[in-house]
């Protein structure tokens, strides 16, 4: 199967006009085990997070985030699971609630790896069905020092189930006026939860450019968020693979669908040759 995946891979490096020798492997996870996702790659987000989404994040519970038969299954269930920050009264969204009625898993490279610039690529396929929000994102690494959305955000793929037929590509940053930004594409794919798909970018210090297996669907130039080294987007960046429920965007699920799986065949990290 990973023999399989890798001739695919480079055929769709080639198809997209590219060398495969202008491309150098940095980092990855083919999930080629069993168990645990590899915690010398991953670590994880934990709780009620963001959004006001309905999922709690729970923290290496193989019910939620596993590998198996060569993928990463990012697992979203309908359960009642304790809120241990809950606290009675709270208005505040993630202390309010004493129980969540889902559960899910965010992976993320945080303090264990990062990249500036380069092709970013993750081969997946989507959960499908009303309230489902899967994501391939980046943060910058500089987040916890300067805040959102001054770190910048690279959405590399975004799937709400309210619209089936389209994926999304983003980026969030601050502009040089002190508001918030974003720019953003997406393109119509007649039901991309029935196989797996290539989600990627390619990085810059020019431009982010975003894929769809081979179909270049948009592209943004850096300077949009501001010039010189100050730009979010020309500092390191960190990885994000989420399953989030509900939401701000995902909105009311449907209780039917789940559980439900995210399943990500690999993820690989290039970096442009000299």
């Amino acid at each position: 199967m990973k023999l399989a995946a890798t001739f695919a891979l480079l055929g769709g490096v080639l198809s997209l006009g590219l060398s495969a020798g202008e491309w150098e492997l940095v980092w990855g996870d083919e999930f080629d085990y069993q168990g645990q996702p590899d915690p010398a790659k991953w670590g994880y987000e934990v709780g009620f997070v963001r959004n006001q989404e309905l999922q709690y994040y729970t923290d290496n519970r193989r019910e939620n985030a596993r590998v198996e038969d060569g993928c990463l299954v990012l697992e979203a269930r309908r359960e009642t699971f304790p809120n241990p920050k809950y606290q009675e009264g709270d208005a505040n969204w993630q202390r309010g609630r004493a129980n969540a009625e889902y559960t899910a898993a965010s992976l993320v490279t945080l303090n264990k790896a990062s990249w500036q610039y380069g092709r970013i690529e993750v081969r997946a396929k989507l959960p499908e069905g009303r309230g489902v929000w899967p994501a391939i994102w980046m943060l910058g690494t500089n987040r916890s020092q300067v805040g959102w959305p001054r770190c910048g955000e690279i959405d590399i793929m975004e799937f709400v189930g309210k619209q089936p037929d389209y994926v999304h590509g983003t980026v969030h940053y601050m502009g040089e006026d002190g508001k918030r930004r974003m720019s953003g594409g997406k393109l119509k794919v007649a039901a991309p939860g029935e196989d797996f798909h290539v989600y990627a970018i390619e990085w810059s210090a020019e431009r982010i450019d975003f894929f769809f297996d081979d179909n270049k669907y948009f592209s943004v130039a850096l300077d949009a968020a501001g010039q010189g080294e100050d730009n979010a987007f020309r500092k390191p960046f960190y990885l994000l693979l989420n399953f989030a429920v509900g939401g701000s965007w995902g909105g009311e699920p449907d209780p039917g669908v789940f559980p439900s799986k995210y399943l990500i065949d690999y993820v690989r990290v290039y970096r442009r040759q000299e």
